[in-house]
């Protein structure tokens, strides 16, 4: 590594004898570089080290790098989790860690990918069959199966009723932003019990897209940040699900376009969100648009190029996993007129190449409207986009409108 290159933490662990290392390396290469007589420091370098980390000084890197060292060597420090406590996230991608890191309560999660498919304010079991329809045919899986986890996640879910701590761990994308609210609905108005770990962003990490890719250690850190849930963030995220799951976006953008203290990440989130809706233009969800983009500039890349290139690059708050992205993608393909066309059909799809069609082209472009083309009906929440009708979409300046 180049003396002044950037650090690659992917998973939040900083090594404090690297970071020095590095700063000796960056004095003598600004040594080299300089001319006069004012020559740089070392502490000059430790603090061009600390910013690139996203420090504004030397000393807070170190108190960083000491306090997650402390949390590895300390498990108990600042710890109140006990057995009966309910760890609760929308996948399982930290209940290893977890136990690595000497939590000692149960986890739960929610997987149901909200930020796709149908969310309607339905009966339980109206609402609970039509989530395991979509999910069993858009990522081709056993409907009995997506049946059994759907009511499984529903009894869990009833059970935050009965005032057992829960710890909520979120990160800022919609995927997590929905399973909060979605949560925080089912509590009653008064409810004392939750607490939520929330994060957008862990210094010394290039780009963090997930709590899923931190190392135990660093859930350890994250402990002691969590934050008791406060009646009126309990309202807001009411507030939010009714808007999420109704037929019209209208009450959604107003939450996105505000500002809310009690839940600060969620209105990004949901702002993203609304964003994939039919833009007004193309007919494209954003989604849809930066894919489209990154065939235009590759000319051809496999479902796997496309995918690292838009969680890597590309999407401005990344929440898809593979799956929901293939499953994104195959209206786009499959249709009577698709945007996309699929070769080498006898490779695992991931490696499959993926051009744009004649028609992709005139639809990112903005000469044709891609929803008159034959797109599948495809939902944002409550919201449904059928070809043909009139729906509502989204203008430049990210305001719902209604296109008849």
């Amino acid at each position: 590594m180049s003396a002044t290159a950037l650090p690659s933490s992917r998973d939040g662990r900083l090594n404090l004898e690297q970071q020095r290392k590095r700063a000796k390396e960056l004095l003598r290469h600004l040594k080299a570089q300089a001319t006069g007589s004012d020559l740089p420091t070392l502490s000059d370098a430790q603090w061009q080290i600390a910013k690139q980390l996203g420090f504004s000084s030397w000393p807070k890197l170190k108190a960083h790098v000491d306090a997650i060292d402390f949390a590895a060597r300390h498990p108990d420090f600042a710890r109140c989790d006990e057995p009966g406590t309910a760890h609760w996230r929308c996948g399982n991608d930290i209940a290893h860690s977890l136990k690595l890191a000497g939590f000692k309560g149960r986890f739960h999660m929610l997987a149901d990918p909200l930020c796709m498919g149908p969310v309607r304010d339905l009966p339980v079991a109206e609402y609970l069959a039509e989530r395991s329809q979509f999910i069993s045919q858009s990522f081709g899986l056993p409907l009995a199966d997506m049946q059994r986890r759907a009511w499984e996640e529903h009894a869990g879910l009833e059970t935050l009723k009965d005032g057992t701590p829960v710890v909520l761990w979120c990160e800022a994308d919609a995927y997590d932003q929905l399973f909060l609210i979605r949560v925080l609905a089912t509590l009653p108005a008064d409810a004392d019990h939750v607490e939520l770990i929330q994060v957008d962003r862990i210094p010394g990490v290039d780009r963090f897209i997930g709590i899923g890719q931190l190392a135990p250690d660093v859930l350890a850190w994250l402990w002691p940040q969590r934050r008791q849930v406060t009646p009126a963030a309990l309202a807001l995220a009411r507030r939010a699900w009714a808007a999420y799951c109704s037929d019209s976006p209208l009450a959604l953008a107003e939450i996105a376009h505000g500002v809310n203290p009690e839940l600060p990440l969620l209105a990004p989130a949901l702002l993203r969100q609304l964003q994939e809706l039919p833009g007004l233009s193309d007919g494209l969800s954003l989604t849809e648009r930066l894919t489209l983009q990154c065939l235009q500039a590759f000319t051809q890349a496999t479902g796997e190029q496309v995918f690292s290139e838009l969680m890597s690059r590309r999407e401005p708050l990344p929440y898809l996993g593979d799956m929901m992205f293939r499953g994104i993608l195959r209206p786009l393909i499959d249709g009577p007129e698709p945007l996309l066309s699929e070769s080498g059909l006898d490779l695992d799809w991931p490696k499959r190449p993926l051009r744009l069609t004649e028609l992709g082209e005139q639809v990112l472009r903005g000469a044709a409207y891609w929803p008159d083309h034959g797109a599948p009906e495809r939902w944002v929440g409550g919201v449904c986009i059928r070809g043909g009708e009139a729906h509502w979409a989204l203008d430049e300046g990210l305001r719902v409108v209604w296109r008849s």
